[in-house]
């Protein structure tokens, strides 16, 4: 893979990554070249690994005497079995006059709340919520937009030791209860209404009929975002007992601020709920402990980011994505978050890059489809927009093609660390992500993360490099689920990571580990296709069919036929594009040139568009489902199920 960046001496020189590499070789007696040794030393030495990166980077508690226990159990091992510790004391260790959040939407910059000003709302919410009834082990849920408020109840719920759940206002009632249902939370935090592409969504009608399905919530706190003062009588579920209802500034105006007494405890004490997406079946409720969250956030944002202090870190993302826990975390290291509400391409799709500039960012993240969508669209932002403060743009959802790669770096921004990374819901984090110490080559994701023995296995259970297979760690590491909520003998969670290879996590990811230890993943193993016994990756059809002028985007799975699999790819076109013969020849041509006629696909049909889940992600299963007449379960975890009608009983594909 050809090289399209390479560090400076002097950025590698000034990484926080070297300077950590450093420090364990002054504390260890160890001789680490580069950030490849330091990783080895990760996995050889995992306790003194984590030890070392707690010291460095601050971490406010007390670790106790032991770094692991039961390292020899996948799942079964313990982490800082001894120490105590909060959250939110973490994130909140600084109180002076600097900007801690920006808030943007697509009118422009809205708010900016100082790290004082933002201990303070956390100081206000804590008391609310303790005058609430709120206490340890107790249960809020967020049904809210990516705003300040949404930080400040988090925070708020980790200082008294309560448990955070969020969720987007774009989520309907029933995707919602599946998901809130199970955790039974005694508050429940939301908004008048939001915004999104120049529009006024009101959110009331929805939030009374989510109370209505949660009887478990005893206090609503509705924050005035479309209307400072907005009317809450008609959130008043009838029929059902109704919970107590506040208006969010009233309720805090209620308390003056105060220092913060924060409940420090357990390293794997719960922090957050978080959901898988429930494209084929009630989504799992993954448990995430607080320390497993903080110290896997720190690691890949001061080491792997090269994140600092004061500098300006955005995610594109909503409350209901990981990314967003992923972002807030940027507060330990004292950070910046810049936030956005709305649509990433209103007013204009340039709204991001018009973000970037106004406001300073150094970190820029969002998706490889947005990336997709504006070289689509003709965007050169590298001619229209200076991005002088942007060193890193990072980018994750679904795999990012060569291709775009390029656009990146020929019209994006040259001097820029470009850092595809992966990981989930399930860890809350990465496995394999940016490295500002090592060059970007293109096409591949730069590195493992420290601590996370990360390895690509062949159905045998064997490891293999320049290969495709499973992306599998096959030692513990810290930021592994807790536990699913209501999964008290631990079955599911065993099956969902450790049915394929006992004792390994299999993440589900159909990947390849590159001679120079970079990783190459193309899609999604439980959406492999297997014609003729020839396993292909998804990622790999998309990537070719997406570079024709005509097609939006793309979706493809498997069909059963006659005891094989057959490839049906389904197109969306450009507005004024056919899909006639020589449209689909040129498709084929170019997956049998550049991929393999393994790769060229029995049918070749359009759709109107393409289901994903709210978080931008290909529903192939769903779609797959839907071309074999099964049943769909929790369709209301697809952002946009209607999508769905146009993969139903398609008569092209009736003689499979």
């Amino acid at each position: 893979m050809r090289t399209l960046w390479t560090p400076s001496g002097a950025a590698v020189a000034g990484a926080q990554m070297t300077a950590f590499r450093e420090e364990v070789e002054r504390r260890h007696g160890e001789r680490l070249e580069d950030s490849a040794a330091l990783h080895a030393w990760s996995i050889r030495e995992p306790g003194a690994f984590w030890r070392a990166l707690w010291d460095f980077c601050g971490v406010v508690g007390d670790p106790g005497a032991r770094a692991v226990v039961d390292l020899d159990q996948m799942p079964g091992a313990r982490w800082f079995p001894d120490a105590e510790l909060s959250f939110a004391e973490n994130l909140l260790r600084r109180r002076d006059d600097a900007p801690a959040i920006v808030l943007a939407d697509e009118r422009g910059t809205a708010r900016t709340l100082s790290f004082g000003a933002l201990y303070d709302e956390v100081s206000r919410a804590t008391e609310a919520l303790r005058g609430l009834g709120v206490g340890e082990g107790d249960r809020v849920a967020g049904y809210v937009p990516n705003i300040p408020e949404a930080i400040v109840f988090m925070l708020a719920s980790s200082a008294l030791g309560a448990i955070w759940s969020s969720s987007s206002p774009d989520f309907g009632v029933p995707g919602l209860l599946d998901r809130f249902g199970q955790i039974t939370p005694k508050v429940f935090v939301t908004v008048d209404g939001y915004r999104y592409g120049g529009k006024r969504f009101d959110l009331r009608p929805k939030v009374r009929d989510a109370l209505a399905g949660l009887p478990s919530v005893e206090h609503a706190i509705v924050v005035g975002y479309l209307d400072e003062a907005p009317d809450l009588g008609g959130l008043v579920p009838r029929g059902t007992r109704a919970p107590a209802l506040h208006l969010c500034a009233e309720l805090l105006a209620a308390h003056a601020p105060r220092d913060i007494a924060f409940a420090r405890l357990p390293f794997d004490y719960p922090l957050y709920v978080l959901y898988s997406s429930g494209t084929t079946g009630k989504p799992k409720c993954i448990v995430h402990g607080q320390g497993g969250t903080l110290l896997q956030h720190l690691k890949e944002h001061r080491l792997h980011t090269d994140l600092r202090a004061d500098e300006r870190l955005f995610y594109f993302t909503t409350c209901g994505w990981m990314m967003w826990n992923w972002l807030v975390s940027g507060l330990a290291s004292g950070a910046c978050l810049v936030l956005y509400d709305g649509h990433p391409m209103s007013p204009a799709p340039s709204v991001l890059f018009d973000l970037i500039d106004r406001e300073q960012v150094h970190v820029f993240g969002t998706s490889a489809k947005f990336l997709d969508a504006i070289a689509k669209r003709g965007l050169r932002p590298m001619d229209t927009h200076d991005l002088g403060t942007t060193r890193a743009i990072l980018s994750t959802g679904s795999p990012l093609v060569p291709e775009s790669f390029d656009f990146v770096y020929e019209h994006v921004k040259r001097d820029v660390q470009l850092a595809s990374i992966s990981g989930g819901t399930d860890i809350v984090s990465c496995f394999v992500l940016g490295d500002p110490t090592r060059p970007v080559r293109r096409g591949e994701i730069q590195a493992k993360g420290l601590g996370m023995d990360v390895q690509v296995w062949n159905d045998a259970g064997e490891r293999v490099i320049g290969e495709r297979g499973e992306l599998v760690c096959a030692k513990p590491f810290p930021s592994m689920p807790v536990r699913f909520w209501g999964d008290e003998g631990g079955e599911r969670y065993r099956s969902a990571y450790f049915e394929r290879f006992p004792g390994v996590w299999c993440h589900g990811d159909f990947t390849e580990e590159t001679p120079d230890g970079g990783f190459i993943i193309t899609g999604r193993s439980d959406a492999v296709l297997n014609p003729g016994g020839v396993r292909i990756g998804t990622a790999e059809i998309y990537r070719e069919v997406e570079q024709l002028d005509e097609v939006l985007e793309s979706v493809v799975i498997g069909q059963p036929s006659g005891g094989d699999v057959r490839v049906v790819l389904f197109v969306v076109l450009r507005e004024g594009a056919a899909l006639d013969d020589a449209l689909r020849e040129r498709i084929r041509a170019r997956l049998r040139t550049h991929a393999s006629p393994r790769h060229v696909p029995h049918e070749i049909l359009g759709v109107p568009a393409i289901p994903r889940t709210r978080s931008g992600k290909i529903s192939e299963l769903s779609v797959r489902r839907a071309v074999l007449g099964e049943p769909i379960p929790n369709v209301d975890a697809l952002a946009n199920p209607e999508a769905l009608d146009a993969f139903r009983d398609r008569p092209e594909l009736a003689d499979a």
